[in-house]
């Protein structure tokens, strides 16, 4: 090999990376941040990917992301929002409510955030409007504080008479004092005691069972909360293991043994997310992406965990259920 040669190969050897690392930063990068943990969430980090395939972009071909995880810890969701805004994302995507996009929206006013929350995102402050939201910021409503009383209505159908019932929340969570409240009137309203336990570590769930069954109790109502959801393996043994008829928001408890569940379908949330991050991606703008509203609810009855409880379900609630699991 002449010297032509050995300087023509070395011009290639390095052209290559160069060229690849041109593509790669050519790549749009999506920045999703959760207040939750990665495991329990696995389905509906799928179902995002969905979402994205839908609006034209394929995770590792196209279009990359980078998940910060806060693992219920919500005091961390400002430190992991900056690091994605350093990391000038395209679009930063959130999961887990309230505490997520408010602490994406601190730190950025110029790139795009799509959320998932269940509280009205008009009431609280994040859009100025459903159909034109303003600003860097749009997503989906889930519906979940409006279900509460429904909830607490579906348990008494269920729980023994005259026990009171009890109420568990995150206070970390910035909804779970409007939960905890809706719940109250509720119950109240139907002429039941009703006990608030608070909840912010997994040994102070253990706690707060010990707490709450050392009384006569009728049920438990778990409010919405992504921490617990990512607990919802430890929730649904507790409840189980001490006898408690429990309602849940999402039918992941109930596939895992709880009770009952009724709220609107996770997946579809989190594939729409991914819709308009993608359509954000192509260059659309959040002010002008109306705020997608959640409206298919549904009821989910395990038979099976009901016959543990000793627990009757009415033939009403059965009919009214969009799933029964025997």
């Amino acid at each position: 090999m002449n010297r032509r040669e050995v300087v023509a190969g070395l011009a290639g050897a390095t052209a290559w990376p160069i060229s690849a690392r041109a593509q790669q930063s050519m790549t749009p990068v999506v920045g999703f941040l959760s207040s939750a943990s990665a495991a329990p969430f696995a389905h509906l980090i799928a179902a995002f990917r969905d979402g994205l395939q839908e609006a034209g972009f394929v995770e590792q071909q196209n279009v990359a992301v980078e998940y910060r995880w806060a693992d219920g810890r919500y005091d961390e969701l400002p430190a992991l929002a900056a690091e994605l805004v350093r990391r000038q994302v395209s679009v930063i995507v959130t999961s887990g409510g309230d505490n997520v996009v408010f602490a994406a929206k601190a730190e950025t006013a110029t790139i795009p955030i799509v959320f998932v929350v269940g509280s009205d995102p008009v009431k609280i402050g994040l859009v100025a409007g459903h159909a034109r939201p303003g600003g860097n910021v749009t997503g989906v409503n889930m519906v979940t504080i409006e279900l509460v009383a429904r909830r607490v209505g579906l348990l008494l159908e269920v729980a023994p008479a005259g026990l009171p019932i009890a109420v568990l929340v995150n206070p970390n969570f910035a909804p779970a004092a409007t939960n905890a409240r809706e719940a109250e009137a509720a119950a109240r309203a139907l002429g039941r005691q009703v006990t608030v336990f608070d909840a912010t570590t997994a040994d102070e769930i253990n706690s707060a069972f010990v707490t709450m069954v050392q009384a006569p109790l009728g049920g438990l109502v778990v409010t919405a909360d992504p921490f617990f959801n990512s607990r919802r393996e430890q929730i649904v043994t507790l409840a189980g293991r001490n006898a408690v008829p429990a309602i849940y928001e999402w039918r992941e408890f109930a596939e895992l043994g709880g009770l009952m569940s009724y709220g609107t379908i996770l997946p579809e949330a989190y594939r729409q997310e991914g819709i308009y991050a993608g359509r954000i991606l192509k260059g659309e703008k959040p002010a002008d992406l109306p705020v997608v509203q959640l409206s298919r609810f549904e009821l989910v009855i395990n038979l099976k965990t009901a016959k543990a409880l000793g627990a009757t379900i009415p033939p009403s609630l059965l009919a009214r259920a969009d799933e029964v699991i025997e």
